[in-house]
């Protein structure tokens, strides 16, 4: 019998975990863009841990291990920006950063009142702009950080009856 992934809050015991994650995660990035020196790779536990206390982060657990993590805070004009959805490779293609997603917006809409969300990713992250836009999101604008990257910032306006508060 198959163990099946819980989403939850996460606590300062999984700070660890989230922060080995992210940097498993993060590679294929930074090997698109040709940059190791990134902050999701360069983050320290310590700042890990004060966005554990100061905004609100979800955990995808397979039994105990977290397989998956994303971040989000809600700014004082309702905006909520979502940040670091992360899922274990051999997770991947399965659905979890989808319902880690969803989960995420609800939780922001039902506890801090987001009244819409942004969040941004690299131009070439075909498969992150293929889930974001299959969420609802819409390119917003296009910034570019240098010869290899553009950030686009996308955004959604928060449609509280079609969220689910299972997370």
């Amino acid at each position: 019998m198959g163990m099946s992934v819980t989403i939850s809050a996460a606590t300062e015991q999984d700070a660890e975990q989230i922060l080995k994650l992210q940097f498993l995660c993060y590679q294929s990035e930074a090997a698109l863009y040709g940059d190791y020196s990134i902050e999701p790779l360069t983050q320290s536990l310590d700042s890990l841990k004060a966005e554990l206390a100061d905004s609100t982060v979800l955990v995808a657990r397979l039994g105990d291990e977290v397989v998956a993590s994303v971040r989000g805070a809600v700014d004082t004009d309702g905006t909520a920006r979502i940040d670091k959805l992360i899922v274990h490779p051999r997770m991947q293609r399965h659905g979890l950063g989808g319902r880690l997603l969803d989960a995420v917006e609800a939780r922001l809409a039902a506890t801090a009142g987001a009244k819409s969300f942004q969040l941004f990713t690299g131009h070439r992250s075909d498969r992150n702009l293929r889930l974001y836009r299959k969420h609802g999101y819409e390119p917003v604008s296009t910034e570019r950080v240098d010869e290899r990257l553009s950030l686009v910032t996308l955004a959604k306006s928060a449609d509280v009856g079609a969220f689910v508060t299972s997370a």
